[in-house]
């Protein structure tokens, strides 16, 4: 495998090289989500510049001019948010040219990060899925038994898994053959999100509840075969029955069920794992985690 940084000099013109660092974040097993992010800001970096531009000539001062003209001089809105990845895809493609002797200084290093945390998410606390939990519970034993409302909970929340991950489960992505060891198979169909793909352990607990839902409701090939808005529909009904004041959604099952890790002392790396993303997206997500953490102690 070439290195294709050993053909880069200072004189080297920018738009082919920033094509270059593409091939070396393949190469370093970057998801092709983040490669394809970097690639994109560099690109919109580059037309700034003269197509005849050098990597030895940019300056800190133009840095500083492309980033101002992002907010206020392209005529196209940039977010906060937009504006910081593009700051950080900035600096590490300068950083990596330095690191290996193409540039005699980096540019980028005075470069001001701006750093965009949106809000906090809405969660659930122990006690809110203790009683969602009964809710569900209530309505698998009740005088016209619905084991549906469990299944769907208790899976959110074992797994944190998304939404479009839980509309797209088939059956065979659920283990069963071994009683002891049930897993969930997350997939993707698209090749470019594999990276996502991952496995799941799951609990003695949900394994009955998911047997009885499977005899009742006899799925052949979705394990959840209704329509995004009927789901959506049965976790705002169990919010209601269970007392809640907030709107009990997939995303709120998700964050509760990473934080319940979180709080449970699981391993960073197992959690970033478990919920399928970058370690990019680990970095703003574990912050969100420290500081729900923090918050429901003190409530």
């Amino acid at each position: 495998m070439n290195n294709p940084i050993i053909h880069i000099s200072g004189e080297s013109v920018l738009a082919p090289v920033i094509e270059s660092w593409g091939i070396y974040l393949q190469d370093q097993g970057k998801s092709p989500h983040t490669v394809k992010a970097f690639l994109a800001d560099l690109r919109l970096f580059a037309g700034f510049f003269p197509p005849n531009q050098t990597i030895a000539a940019i300056t800190t001062e133009n840095i500083n001019s492309f980033l101002g003209w992002l907010e206020s001089g392209r005529g196209v809105s940039c977010s906060p948010k937009s504006l910081a990845r593009r700051v950080t895809s900035i600096k590490a493609f300068f950083r990596w040219l330095f690191q290996n002797g193409r540039i005699t200084s980096d540019p980028a290093e005075k470069v001001l990060q701006k750093t965009v945390i949106s809000p906090l998410p809405e969660v659930l606390t122990p006690e809110e899925i203790e009683k969602v939990g009964f809710v569900a519970d209530t309505a698998r034993m009740g005088k016209i038994p619905d084991s549906r409302p469990a299944a769907l909970f208790a899976l959110l929340i074992e797994t944190g898994i998304k939404k479009g991950e839980c509309l797209a489960l088939s059956m065979n992505h659920i283990d069963t053959t071994d009683d002891m060891h049930p897993y969930v198979f997350v997939r993707y169909a698209n090749p470019s999100n594999r990276y996502k793909e991952r496995k799941i352990d799951l609990s003695q607990a949900f394994l009955a509840v998911f047997k009885e839902y499977r005899a009742q409701y006899q799925p052949a090939d979705k394990v959840f075969p209704w329509s995004q808005r009927r789901l959506e529909y049965l976790l705002e009904d169990l919010g209601v029955e269970a007392g809640l004041q907030k709107h009990l959604s997939f995303d709120m099952c998700r964050w509760s069920s990473a934080l319940q890790d979180w709080r449970n002392d699981i391993e960073s790396e197992k959690i970033r794992q478990k919920m399928g993303i970058s370690k990019i997206q680990w970095r703003e997500i574990s912050l969100k985690l420290r500081q729900l953490a923090e918050k429901q102690i003190n409530v």
